[in-house]
């Protein structure tokens, strides 16, 4: 399956605009998921030994107390943007896709992000659940995983003509993921799996 096309639209003029179009806007009246709300999924669940992956703009990384950080996604533009976010702290970055296996340089980690990710990868939920089969291994035994995405639930008007819209060029592929869906796949790969729906977004935590 094709990850490029929905983390193409990544340039570093989109992603100078992005916390203020994500962050202050579309997650408050489009998503209707505060992004404090998504900050404090961090604080709660974040180690000092981290792999963040799909990672932004590194605006949550930012906030927290990190010793070591990886940084995974396929964009380069946003590797970079995050690197330099992060300074002095010197996140190591790997360009991968994460619906392939996965070999890093490095000894796993204690926790991991994947913070609107999900929504991005195309195919449904079972599909792009791939991804935790890749994910998995990076981690130690008891880590926490958790992030949040976007579903196709409980969206008000103006979410629903915006998500559309993503869907249609292709930056979301998000049309059939449902709590159930997602659910079901992090229990395949995790234990204590829970999940919250705030407006329509999915914060969700597991442990391995």
């Amino acid at each position: 399956m094709d990850t490029h096309q929905g983390q193409a639209i990544y340039n570093p003029w989109v992603l100078k605009i992005y916390d203020l179009w994500v962050l202050g806007i579309s997650n408050r009246f489009f998503w209707r998921c505060e992004t404090k709300r998504i900050e404090n999924l961090f604080l709660q669940n974040v180690s000092s030994n981290h792999a963040d992956v799909g990672v932004g703009t590194g605006y949550y990384l930012k906030k927290c107390p990190l010793e070591k950080i990886a940084l995974l996604d396929l964009n380069p533009n946003s590797l970079e943007m995050t690197q330099n976010r992060l300074l002095p702290l010197k996140a190591k970055a790997y360009q991968v896709d994460v619906l392939k296996p996965i070999k890093l340089d490095c000894e796993p980690f204690d926790s991991m992000s994947v913070n609107y990710l999900l929504h991005c990868l195309p195919g449904n939920l079972e599909q792009k659940g791939k991804c935790f089969e890749y994910l998995r291994p990076l981690l130690n035994k008891g880590a926490c995983v958790f992030g949040s995405t976007i579903l196709n639930f409980n969206h008000n008007k103006l979410g629903s003509k915006l998500m559309k819209i993503y869907n249609q060029k292709g930056i979301f592929s998000n049309l059939h993921d449902n709590k159930e869906s997602l659910k079901r796949v992090l229990e395949h790969y995790f234990k204590e799996v829970k999940i919250e729906i705030v407006g329509c977004v999915a914060l969700f935590k597991a442990k391995v």
